[in-house]
């Protein structure tokens, strides 16, 4: 394996040289334009040793499942030592595997296998916050205030007459203050520390050198064992606005954006740091951000071309079934960036899309402050109606330009469990709101591999499952549907291995017109899509030109595109040269 010469720069971080380019071809697509990433949340995914929590060597089982699909990597949820405060988001060692998830021999062995089957594998990386039980926050507590150990977090003095008042009136994301008050060594009661989130969450100053060093090397420990790149968790947060300034909208019942909390952009410091070490690497390395901005429009300042290679195009995934607000989003993320954008839509911490698209919510705007509010929502369910619209909308991710999220389930159409007793749930959401918000334990139930196993196959039945299956899983397990040419495991099988056939990562997305509310329709290259969220039947117009209908998500006669459905046909590429189109493309 060659390596190129590398230089040091005055921050500590090792650069490239610049490469003297002879070759004026244009290079091949980077893997990463055009991937479909299957996100396994371990804890869920499958039990090797009967302890009811999902682990490496269960994940090790299911590798050949994955590369069945079609899926060219795996993005793996935090598997970091950790308390499990937050199943991993709160992570006490950032170099070693917890031990509930298996040793870093299997961790090894796991990228092994992955790499053989030409899936690359991918890390969460959580470093806006560690754990109360890491060594650091450990040692900042018995430190004391104005300590170098203090100064890796947030720590400070509260107000009124004897400190008993937070610092500032920012709220957590998981509900009730920012802050918690220490005992000092003393038994007196002391400062408060920040936590965006849980309160065994601790914030991390990112303004302090000692973070960023140590996140280098973080890095370079997971590169070195051959992990392809890294998502990153809140990476609109880690750095604070100086002063730590009061946020108005706290107090006024207003709400909305915190500024001084979020989109800081001192972050953008840290991303070009973590490029730079990625991209000495053979590959190189990859990023790709989860990343809550006010407005769309501010992604592109994460994705310029020494940042992230990509950010989430989360306004997708919380639009209801509705065509015009559909497009708006895929507009809205194809412009962000030059970069083709990663799309999903769903993942660990929303509701099921299943479910999501049975409820009736298409007049609920979208709160820009609280977007993901919208993938949360409670209420009647239509799982027929909520099925086939997943159905359709796989079909219209798998058909844009750019990189295709799954979270695991989806493929098997799993419904969102929101019959879970009080007991069993686990989110700190749940616990902190005192259970006025169910929290994300619904999309986290292990998954049902077999109907006819203990647990449907997730693990031995020696142990329960860490969240109680529902009994009705069982019709939703792979086996079941792996022999069922109408099952939603093989539409996703069909619809990845077309995404395959058909689209080439250049291929532009160009809008038709479809004289409807309820349609939205493109073309990439040689590929027709159509998407149809009214409750009638839509007829293709003869000006298409439609040729071979390649996959329909519902019955329909030919050149009929079924309710809440989409289609693929074929086109020749010259054929809409006179057909009706939209003047929005994907560049």
């Amino acid at each position: 394996m060659i390596r190129e010469d590398t230089t040091t720069s005055g921050i500590g971080m090792t650069l490239l040289e610049p490469r003297v380019v002879t070759d004026t071809t244009s290079p091949a697509p980077a893997w990463w334009q055009d991937a479909v990433v299957y996100q396994v949340y371990l804890r869920s995914f499958r039990d090797s040793d009967g302890d009811g929590i999902g682990d490496l060597r269960g994940l090790l089982a299911g590798l050949a499942d994955i590369a069945a699909l079609g899926c060219d990597a795996i993005w793996l949820n935090p598997c970091y030592v950790s308390p499990q405060a937050d199943h991993g988001y709160d992570i006490a060692d950032y170099r070693a595997i917890d031990p509930a998830y298996g040793t870093l021999e299997d961790f090894d062995a796991v990228v092994a296998e992955a790499h053989r089957l030409r899936i690359r594998v991918l890390m969460d990386m959580v470093a806006n916050h560690c754990s109360v039980q890491h060594a650091w926050f450990q040692a900042a507590l018995a430190a004391g205030p104005g300590s170098r150990e203090r100064r890796r977090f947030h720590f400070a003095a509260g107000t009124g007459v004897d400190g008993e008042i937070p610092p500032n009136n920012w709220l957590s994301v998981f509900g009730g203050a920012a802050w918690t008050r220490i005992v000092e060594a003393d038994g007196r009661p002391g400062e408060w520390y920040l936590h965006s989130f849980d309160s065994a969450q601790p914030d991390l100053n990112w303004r302090n050198a000692d973070v960023a060093e140590d996140f280098r090397d973080v890095m370079r420990f997971w590169f070195d064992r051959g992990v392809d790149g890294f998502r990153i968790d809140v990476a609109h947060g880690h750095v604070k606005a100086l002063g730590l300034p009061d946020w108005p909208g706290a107090d006024d019942g207003t709400g909305g954006h915190n500024a001084a909390m979020w989109d800081q952009p001192e972050v953008h410091e840290i991303y070009r740091d973590w490029r730079a070490v990625g991209d000495a690497y053979p590959g190189p390395k990859y990023f790709v951000g989860e990343v809550w901005v006010p407005a769309p429009s501010r992604l592109a300042d994460y994705l310029r071309a020494d940042e992230l290679h990509q950010a989430f195009c989360f306004d997708l995934l919380v639009q209801p079934w509705d065509a015009a607000r559909l497009r708006a989003a895929i507009i809205s993320g194809l412009a962000s960036s030059e970069n083709p954008p990663a799309w999903t839509l769903s993942n660990h911490d929303v509701h099921r899309t299943v479910t999501r698209y049975g409820q009736e919510q298409a007049g609920e705007p979208v709160d820009p402050s609280d977007m993901i509010s919208a993938a949360r929502r409670t209420g009647p369910v239509d799982l027929d109606r909520g099925t086939r619209r997943a159905a359709a909308a796989a079909a219209l991710l798998l058909a844009l330009p750019g990189t295709a999220y799954l979270y695991q389930g989806e493929e098997l159409g799993l419904p969102e469990v929101f019959e879970l007793p009080a007991a069993s749930r686990q989110d700190p959401i749940w616990v902190r709101s005192g259970g006025a918000q169910l929290g994300r334990d619904g999309c986290r139930v292990p998954l049902p591999w077999d109907d006819g196993s203990p647990d449907f196959g997730f693990g031995w039945g020696t142990s329960p499952a860490w969240l109680p299956q529902p009994a009705w899983f069982g019709r939703y397990a792979r086996t079941v549907q792996d022999a069922d040419a109408d099952s939603m495991l093989s539409t996703y099988r069909t619809l990845i291995r077309l995404r395959r056939e058909r689209f080439e990562p250049s291929d532009l997305l160009v809008w038709l017109d479809t004289g409807s509310d309820d349609v939205l329709a493109f073309t990439r290259g040689r590929t027709l899509c159509v998407v149809n969220t009214g409750s009638t039947e839509f007829r293709l117009p003869a000006a298409w030109g439609a040729g071979e209908r390649l996959l329909a998500t519902a019955p329909a006669s030919i050149g009929i595109v079924a309710a809440d459905s989409a289609a693929w046909h074929a086109v020749p590429v010259t054929d809409f040269s006179s057909a009706p189109t939209s003047p929005e493309c994907n560049r």
